[in-house]
């Protein structure tokens, strides 16, 4: 495995990769020192998220291997496919991965997201378009959607206040 430590606006991000893919991506407090191993794959990300985080980039091309149950992948797989500066419910979610019923168990399984921002589970929002639960604290979430709103056309309508 290689980890490797990106200061960026939402804070310290520890980022592995394994076998040629992002295994995760873990919001931290602080710097840490850690033996960094900078592969090929490693530095691709990182060089992607410094252009989502300028601005500059609206889609990652990057291959990952989040390690979760299937329905959990599968609900990862539905949130990959959320555009830059959208946002889907939780409801919707539900509804794309076979079974409206499941709104609780898809929140579980977004709170779960090993690779957080690159699956952009910040763009998943409660049924009344309010900001709702996110690993890495709300203010993250909401910087995220603000980011991506500044560096859109769009208007986006959030209930954020």
């Amino acid at each position: 495995m290689n980890r490797a430590i990106l200061k960026s606006p939402v804070g310290y991000l520890e980022i592995a990769e394994e076998n040629n893919a992002i295994i995760y991506i873990h919001f931290i407090d602080q710097y840490i020192e850690i033996e960094e191993n900078n592969s090929f794959y490693l530095r691709k990300c990182i060089e992607q998220l410094k252009k989502y985080f300028s601005g500059k980039l609206f889609l990652f091309d990057l291959k990952l291997n989040p390690s979760g149950t299937d329905f959990q992948k599968n609900v990862w797989k539905e949130v990959l496919k959320i555009p830059f500066c959208s946002t889907k419910t939780y409801q919707e979610i539900a509804e794309a991965v076979g079974d409206a019923g499941v709104v609780r168990a898809v929140g579980n399984a977004n709170s779960h997201n090993p690779i957080p921002i690159i699956i952009p589970c910040h763009r998943v929002v409660g049924a009344n378009g309010k900001l709702t639960g996110y690993a890495g604290g709300i203010d993250k979430k909401d910087w995220l959607l603000q980011h991506e709103l500044k560096f859109s056309n769009k208007e986006m309508q959030l209930g954020l206040f």
